[in-house]
């Protein structure tokens, strides 16, 4: 049955359909239906994607900080009715070819989502998922273990820990200023509803939470009656539907659920609110407070005013040219927007908030002065016309512009209205907008509506808090001894029955982690059902485009552009300003126009104007490194003049003369790189460990890594010195102009450009005039110079303000076009699915354990990511590469590799960006004949062939093994005694 022949009414396997509303914006139809029994809600998207997605949702509302619903969601994955086994989760990435699986826990949801191209997987994997989320089994060791227990440690006094997969991410999260600045201010706006509580789980809270509690969560929240069932691709409704009810709905009754959040009574004066953060460094103390004004605006499910607060958020901060964070970043209080700043609609009342960070904290009440000033002058002197015009510009471009990244595409759907379906309003008014575009419309032509928005919502609007995160030195020593006194005060009233049975657990445990289970439970997909061929895209030859490469595809009304330029001209002392110098080259203005200008223009006409820059190694046999920048650019059709005056204004007529602007801009880079050192440090752990293996991964960590934080570090503080400030800023910026003088050269230039041929057409006439405009140069610079670099494996230990660790270890190996290619990826998944996840997340209690292959660099790394451990994770390192050269793994284990490795090279892209990935493959001369060699290679991988490659490149004794640990000071010196007294070498301490 086609989508198109459903009417409301209709009665489809023991469902009724409601609702059939045509989806035009994105060519699909959505279907609403509720089941017959236990009235659960069913939303399906029809249409020709064949990226399948599904997902089940319950709307969970903790009344606590225990983490119960966010340890339930770990919990319930851990064994089901039918699938009893221990982690049928992750069991099933192995077994898949999914595109995405993975679950969400949110202030008032749970969600159970996963996608895949294809058919057979996608039964196989919404048979697991249903049968976890409706039917587990909830053990207490699996709630021990996912959540939080008591454990013996003979090297503490007192000798118990706690120890916990959740504790343990919640440690990590909680020491992210942002994580606390966003959890801290639901609590401060939302102190009579279930927003006040973390639903992730305090560290200090969630300890308390008991096994029973997790099982009555269960009971009361995961029923069909409160589930909301989607749907999204082009495989048949009533076979999903069938599913469904056969393997859960027709086992229930209809259950009247109170799970509704009601509004959050509104105050009727404005209040005040400080929260700390925990943060070691007293020497930069004074100006790491965080202040901002929030409010709670609209009822979430309405429609039109949240498009009406979407259209301010960016008339007000959506760019550098916004009036209100022009105002803020322009006051020179703090570096960057506070962590938290925006519109979220997502909660049952929704929440904007404002404000900047690293400021003194004497200026929080200044940063409110700033904030109200500016939307008084905003209201009495009215809105500016074009910065209306370019806030709707926006939402229509990301409407219609419809990707991959980064989750793909019916994940990314469902998320954008899943606040309004699980509040019971209509999710078509989050995507048919355009009934509320023409109201908004109406409304700004009779004038003054913006405005009487801004009176209303913030303002005159009483339910406010002007809110201060503050930085404290002795937060983390306070909560660890208070955590101590707590486990003293439990010890010392234990029982010796008390102590056995926390031994026994552990025993248990222990031994349920080690034991090896019969998986042949759950369903899998053999190597037969991979489809042997890989998707090859090329240029077209099209009429009238001569000077880029074209690619005629079907992009929904936008034009792609894309232009790498070569960085081999620039001098090796400049290469740590590269990443800096793209942030500059379009967001500073032009020597014609400043960047208020530019940043109008670029939201008016285009969805985004950005120089980046990439470090690799070409994929042919020379393997020599390059270095290059991307200036990229999107547009609707109708805009592609526009775009390409942009583009053309910044390389014909670049400019770095506006210092003031240079200086902030220094400053909010700084300020989200830090933001990101705790948020991802796996990443700079694997960077860091990694440096000294190849020319491209030693400029990776140049410029994306610590080095690259401090460098911008060191120049931050030049800079605030008075004495030094006007030369080191005049100097940065006659350095961005040699930089740019070197890149910016006719020859060094290679376009692409992709959409319809008219948009294609245009563009390559714009880019003909540009280049013509352009100096001569000597050559191409797609080439690496030769940059001083240590080739010795470094050993060392980084320290910043975190509770959890971050462990990389890093090798040479070899790269793709190597016959032992293959067997790398494979080995890479055996070892995070069979070894990794035990060790590290499951008997660590890290949050995450991982191996990554590096077929570009021929790198091997390991890592883990929230972990409580340094030394112990070192030991486990060791024992993943004697237990892949061992060979206690099956051929079956090799198979479910390699179905992995092929979810990931045959992941799905839209025409546009795949078509990009496709021109950037033909720059690093990644070709199609050297992918479809490593495909054929990897489906014919045995365990034998497997095993010889992991003896021949896993044996560590004398190989360039690098590790780097970011850590807490106090970490990393107790690893560092641990490794002295087991003979081992220690880390070399640094600070970040």
């Amino acid at each position: 049955m086609t989508c198109h022949t459903y009417t409301p009414g209709q009665r489809i396997h023991n469902y009724k359909v409601v609702a059939v509303t045509p989806l035009p914006i994105i060519d699909s139809t959505l279907i609403q239906l509720v089941h017959d029994k236990t009235r659960a809600r069913h939303f399906h998207i029809a249409n020709q994607d064949k990226e399948n997605t599904f997902s089940v949702i319950f709307r969970t509302v903790p009344t606590d900080s225990t983490g119960v619903a966010h340890i339930l969601e770990h919990t319930v994955l851990c064994g089901s009715r039918h699938f009893n086994v221990r982690d049928p989760f992750f069991s099933m990435i192995k077994r898949s070819l999914s595109t995405f699986m993975n679950a969400f826990t949110a202030s008032d949801w749970t969600m159970y989502p996963f996608a895949t191209q294809n058919e057979k997987d996608y039964f196989n994997l919404m048979d697991v998922y249903l049968d976890a989320a409706f039917f587990p089994k909830i053990d207490e060791l699996s709630f021990k273990q996912e959540g939080s227990r008591l454990d013996i440690d003979p090297s503490q006094n007192p000798e118990l820990v706690y120890k916990g997969v959740v504790y343990n991410e919640m440690k990590g999260a909680m020491s992210s200023p942002s994580q606390v600045m966003g959890r801290a201010l639901l609590q401060s706006l939302y102190p009579d509803t279930t927003y006040s509580n973390n639903s992730g789980g305090d560290p200090l809270e969630i300890p308390k939470l008991t096994w029973q509690d997790l099982k009555r969560f269960h009971s009361r929240y995961y029923h069909p009656s409160n589930a909301q069932f989607y749907t999204y691709g082009n495989l048949p409704l009533e076979k999903t539907l069938a599913f469904i009810h056969d393997k859960v709905l027709h086992g229930f009754d209809f259950l009247s659920v109170d799970s509704s959040v009601p509004a959050q009574p509104r105050w009727q004066t404005p209040r005040q609110e400080t929260y700390t953060y925990a943060y070691s460094d007293t020497d930069t103390m004074d100006k790491k407070y965080q202040g901002c004004v929030a409010w709670l605006t609209c009822d979430a499910k309405d429609a039109f005013e949240v498009l009406v607060l979407t259209v301010l958020e960016q008339i007000l901060i959506g760019n550098a040219a916004s009036p209100l964070r022009k105002a803020l970043i322009d006051s020179n209080l703090g570096s960057a927007l506070a962590d938290a700043s925006g519109f979220e609609p997502d909660n049952r009342d929704a929440m904007f908030a404002i404000g900047l960070k690293d400021i003194e904290k004497s200026a929080v009440a200044q940063v409110e002065s700033i904030v109200f000033s500016t939307l008084e002058k905003l209201v009495k002197e009215g809105i500016a016309p074009d910065l209306v015009e370019s806030a709707i510009h926006q939402i229509e471009f990301y409407r219609k512009e419809i990707t991959n990244t980064p989750y793909p595409f019916g994940i990314k759907l469902l998320l954008s209205f899943t606040g309004n379906l699980i509040h019971d309003g209509d999710p078509v008014s989050c995507i048919n907008i355009d009934a509320d575009l023409e109201r908004l419309q109406q409304a700004l032509a009779k004038g003054g509506f913006l405005e009487e928005r801004l009176k209303t919502y913030f303002i005159d609007n009483p339910h406010r808090v002007l809110f201060t995160l503050a930085p404290d030195p002795d937060l983390e020593s306070t909560t660890e001894n208070q955590i101590k006194k707590e486990l003293t005060k439990i010890y010392q009233n234990l029982s010796q029955q008390d102590l056995e049975k926390i031994k026994q657990d552990a025993t248990q445990l222990e031994q349920i982690q080690e034991q090896q289970e019969d998986l042949s439970v759950l369903p899998t997909l053999e190597l037969t059902d991979v489809p042997p061929e890989i998707e090859m895209i090329s240029p077209d030859q099209l009429d009238r485009v001569t000077h880029a490469a074209g690619y005629d595809k079907a992009t929904s009304g936008i034009l792609y552009f894309t232009c790498p330029m070569g960085a081999g001209h620039v001098a090796t002392s400049l290469f740590p300003l590269v990443p800096f110098f793209c942030q500059a080259f379009t967001h500073s203005g032009t020597a014609r126009q400043s960047y208020i200008r530019m940043a109008e223009k670029i939201d008016r006409y285009t969805g985004g104007v950005t120089l980046s820059p990439f470090s690799g190694t070409y994929f042919d046999k020379e393997a020599d490194s390059h270095v290059f920048l991307a200036l990229q650019g999107k547009a609707l059709d109708r805009n592609v003049p526009h775009l390409f005056d942009i583009v053309k204004e910044f390389v014909l007529t670049y400019g770095f003369t506006d210092l003031e602007r240079l200086k902030n801009l220094l400053l909010q880079y700084q300020a989200g790189m830090e933001s990101s050192i705790v948020a991802t440090g796996h990443r700079y752990a694997i960077s860091l460990s990694s440096r000294h293996l190849s020319m491209a991964s030693h400029i990776n960590e140049i410029w994306h890594g610590i080095a690259q934080y401090q460098t911008i570090k060191q120049i931050v503080q030049n800079i605030t010195d008075p004495e030094t400030a006007q030369p080191v800023m005049e100097q940065l910026a006659e350095n961005l102009n040699t930089m740019a003088g070197g890149i910016l050269r006719k020859d060094n230039f290679k376009p692409a450009v992709i959409g319809s041929l008219d948009a294609i057409q245009q563009a390559d006439q714009a880019i003909g005039q540009m280049l013509v405009a352009l100096p001569d140069g000597s050559r191409p610079a797609f080439f690496t110079p030769d940059i001083p670099r240590d080739t010795q494996a470094p050993r060392d230990g980084w320290m910043t303000n975190t509770a959890v660790s971050f462990v990389g270890q890093s090798f040479k190996t070899v790269g793709i076009t190597h016959e032992d290619a293959p067997g790398l990826s494979v080995i890479s998944k055996i070892l995070r699915a069979l070894f990794l996840h035990r060790e590290i997340r499951e008997k660590g209690g890290a949050y995450g354990g991982f191996a990554i292959y590096n077929s570009e660099e021929g790198i091997f790394s390991l890592g883990s990511y929230r972990d409580p451990h340094i030394t112990r994770t070192l030991d486990v390192y060791q024992k993943a590469c004697e237990y892949i050269m061992k060979g206690d793994y099956t051929q079956t284990d090799v198979k479910e590799a390699i179905l992995q490795v092929c979810s990931d090279i045959d992941k799905p892209e839209t025409p546009g960006p795949a078509a990009m990935k496709a021109f950037y493959r033909d720059i690093a001369r990644l070709t199609d004949e050297i992918r479809r060699q490593f495909k054929d290679q990897l489906l014919q991988l045995d365990k034998n062939r497997v095993q010889a490659i992991a003896q021949k490149y896993f044996d560590l004794d004398g190989r360039q093994a690098g590790v780097s640990v970011i850590s807490s000071k106090t970490a990393l010196e107790q690893a560092n005694l641990t490794l002295e007294k087991s003979g081992q070498t220690p880390l070399v301490l640094n600070k970040i």
